[in-house]
């Protein structure tokens, strides 16, 4: 895998992980911690991915609201879809449903019936 490429996939890992350990990423690409590093170095200069220090709570992290290559629904727009799921049912359920799994933001999908 080149640089680029790998970088591209930390950061879709990142995107749907929204946090890791450096050596769990190493492990998972194939390379040396520091390599990781500098990946995350190197994104962090175009992209919201910093890491943290700390022994429970150190790693790497990117922006909560940050998405890659996505469109999302507003915050309001989804909370009043998942509000209307307990009116519904039959096809109208699995479409509303449908919806907030393509474009609802994960952390608040979780909300769902």
């Amino acid at each position: 895998m080149k640089t680029t490429e790998r970088r591209q996939a930390i950061l879709e890992t990142m995107c749907s992980r929204r946090f890791d350990k450096v050596e769990n990423l190493a492990f998972e690409f194939g390379v040396n911690r520091r390599t990781i590093e500098r990946d995350i170095f190197e994104l962090s200069l175009s992209y919201p991915i910093y890491t943290q220090c700390g022994k429970y709570e150190g790693g790497v992290y990117i922006a909560s609201d940050y998405y890659l290559g996505k469109q999302y629904l507003k915050l309001s727009q989804q909370e009043f879809l998942l509000n209307l799921l307990n009116s519904l049912t039959g096809d109208d359920l699995r479409t509303v449903k449908s919806i907030l799994e393509q474009f609802g933001r994960v952390e608040t999908n979780k909300k769902q019936p």
